[in-house]
């Protein structure tokens, strides 16, 4: 019969209105400023006991809140006000001190049913809602020490395999590498050998108190290429750590010759983004030394080979010699033990060294290995007026197990603490080591570019534009018009759910690709509605009019779409940041508007005129 949808497609879509709306209603809940408070100490874990502590310490200060709740060992405030939100986190960070990480938030406000269906409110970028932002320093020049040291070690087994004789090498504070010889000849010998081998170094000679002397520099053009080289390097795993976090249009970029800017739109956990993104942290496979009296080395007798760690709480003691380090890791994945139930991590590797693995592993099964966990930090301290920093390095055994079969690729870590301790350490094992240490010289909470300003002016051009589409669709077409803008309100929700589905990040030129596209939307019915005006003046029956109308609207429309949307790929693909913020409202809204427009529409048409006799319709005429 024409013009008549099945009944089970009529039910599809009944069934995708539904979804559409549950999925979008989230965004019309705001959100929450509130404060998130987790533990900045390994061990250390925020507990439930803390409610009345925080309950009673903002009411001594008259700080009114909504909830206190806890989850993965954090705990979340929610207050009325940003006004309040700010006064509370100094008062927080002032009560607990430097054990606790207090950060700021803006949590959604969506109810708990909605949230366990998954429907969740879309992530605002950071011209609209704010974020973290994050100023990084490179540790450049360490980068350059070690190829100096590098150099100084192939050059010394260059020289002592062609038996030339030296002095002595060293690498000097500026960076220079001084090859000291005792005979002229043994100074020229050793130039034209360097020479050769190393084309992008700059040598230079002269004579000193009696010794002839070689410094070696990086060329310029080299050292640049290295500087580069690391920057790019730690913009790439950066970038890798934030998609890890599942940050949305997070930027990543250089800044200056030495450091690198972050930006994270939106986030949740202020405090795991610092400390995932800062993480230098990596893993490191020792034989424990079962031959030594751990008790005697932390009396301070430390044989030769071995190194003194602690491991719950008792002294452990641990063969020097790396059978397996992190750059070997390919992938790592949090899950939990199935024996213990206690937090794990499965290795896979793939990067190199996993011989020497399986041979140590293979002729030691029955002993314990250790794993130790590595980490670099740069500690920041006031001297004489000015901030010095230096790094720490941190090492901890985090798991001591007896090898019972040989390992090869593929093993699993236990020991853990905390499952956000395995989580944590799957992600910097995965998106990988950083090249060189960094740290943060600048680091706080962003508010919006424009504020509320901003969404407010979308979303009044949002309102002006569907309003003057609305009337003059119900003016020109009139019952079919409003058939049209039930589509359109229809096209908006189910853009707006999407949207919220992808966990897209909506930004400022995101508004303007949903208001753009809000326009385009009703180019279909106006084609189809021109198209059925036209047979009905040809003499054709009402609905031999509808029928002719959609159908052969159907190829027009697919094929301004079509072209429209490859345009939209091609931005989205060659586009960064608002570029391609613009791209993905648009391109969801070009087939959403197809979905509706021609769909959902002849679904409404059939439903009023569908299945008996129709002598006119309401189409304008």
């Amino acid at each position: 019969m024409q013009n008549k949808y099945p009944l089970w497609k009529n039910l599809l879509i009944v069934v995708i209105t539904v979804i559409a709306f549950v999925y979008a209603v989230p965004n019309l809940y705001g959100e929450d400023p509130s404060i998130q408070i987790s533990s900045a100490k390994h061990g250390l874990v925020v507990k439930s006991e803390m409610t009345a502590k925080m309950s009673a310490l903002l009411k001594s200060h008259k700080l009114d809140y909504k909830t206190i709740s806890f989850a993965d060992d954090s705990a979340l405030i929610r207050f009325f006000s940003t006004d309040t939100q700010l006064n509370a986190k100094d008062v927080i960070k002032k009560e607990l001190g430097p054990n606790y990480t207090v950060a700021l938030n803006l949590t959604p406000a969506t109810p708990k049913w909605l949230t366990a269906l998954g429907a969740n409110p879309m992530k605002l970028g950071l011209d609209l809602r704010g974020g973290v932002h994050f100023l990084l320093q490179v540790d450049v020049d360490g980068v350059i020490k070690r190829r100096m040291d590098g150099i100084i070690k192939n050059i010394s087994e260059e020289l002592r395999e062609k038996r030339i004789r030296y002095a002595g090498v060293k690498r000097t504070p500026d960076n220079q590498v001084m090859i000291r010889f005792r005979r002229e000849t043994d100074r020229d010998e050793a130039l034209s050998a360097i020479r050769d081998n190393y084309p992008n170094i700059i040598l230079k000679s002269r004579v000193q108190n009696g010794a002839y002397l070689i410094t070696v520099n990086l060329s310029p053009a080299e050292l640049n290429n290295s500087r580069q080289y690391t920057i790019e390097q730690t913009m790439t795993i950066l970038r890798n750590r934030v998609n890890e976090l599942g940050v949305g249009e997070a930027v990543v970029q250089q800044q200056g010759t030495n450091r690198v800017a972050v930006d994270l739109p939106g986030i949740q956990d202020a405090a795991r983004a610092k400390q995932i993104i800062g993480g230098t942290a990596t893993l490191e496979f020792h034989m424990v030394d079962t031959q030594n009296d751990p008790a005697t080395a932390a009396a301070g007798m430390v044989p030769v080979g071995t190194k003194l760690y602690k491991y719950n709480q008792r002294p452990t003691l641990l063969k020097r010699r790396v059978i397996l380090s992190g750059e070997s890791i390919t992938s790592a994945v949090a899950s939990y033990d199935q024996r213990s139930g206690q937090p794990s991590v499965n290795i896979t590797l793939g990067g190199g060294g996993e011989s020497l693995f399986l041979r140590t592993t293979r002729a030691n099964i029955g002993k314990p290995m250790a794993i130790v966990y590595v980490e670099t930090k740069v500690i920041a301290k006031k001297t004489n007026g000015e901030i010095v920093r230096h790094k720490q390095k941190i090492e901890r055994v985090i798991s001591v197990a007896t090898i019972e079969s040989a390992l090869g690729t593929n093993f699993q870590i236990t020991g853990l603490g905390e499952a956000q301790e395995a989580q944590n350490l799957a992600l910097q094992l995965r998106a990988g080591a950083l090249p060189t240490t960094i740290y943060p010289v600048e680091e706080r909470t962003v508010g919006p570019t424009l504020g509320k300003e901003n969404i407010q002016r979308g979303v009044l051009a949002l309102e002006i534009g569907m309003g003057i589409i609305l009337v003059i669709m119900v003016v020109y077409y009139s019952l079919f018009g409003l058939i049209a803008n039930v589509a359109l309100l229809l096209n908006l929700v189910l853009l707006v759910a999407l949207l919220s589905l992808l966990g897209a990040t909506l930004t400022l030129p995101g508004i303007a690709g949903i208001v753009l596209t809000i326009g385009m939307a009703v180019d279909a019915n106006v084609l189809i509605y021109e198209r059925i005006r036209e047979e009905i003046r040809a003499g054709a029956t009402p609905q031999a009019a509808i029928y002719a109308g959609y159908e052969r609207a159907f190829s027009t429309i697919v094929d301004a779409n079509v072209t429209t949307l490859i345009v939209v790929i091609i931005l989205f693909a060659i586009g960064s940041g608002p570029v391609r913020g613009f791209a993905v409202t648009t391109s969801i809204g070009i087939l959403t508007s197809m979905l509706t427009g021609i769909t959902f529409t002849r679904a409404i048409v059939n439903w009023i005129y569908g299945g008996r006799t129709v002598k006119k319709l309401s189409v304008g005429i």
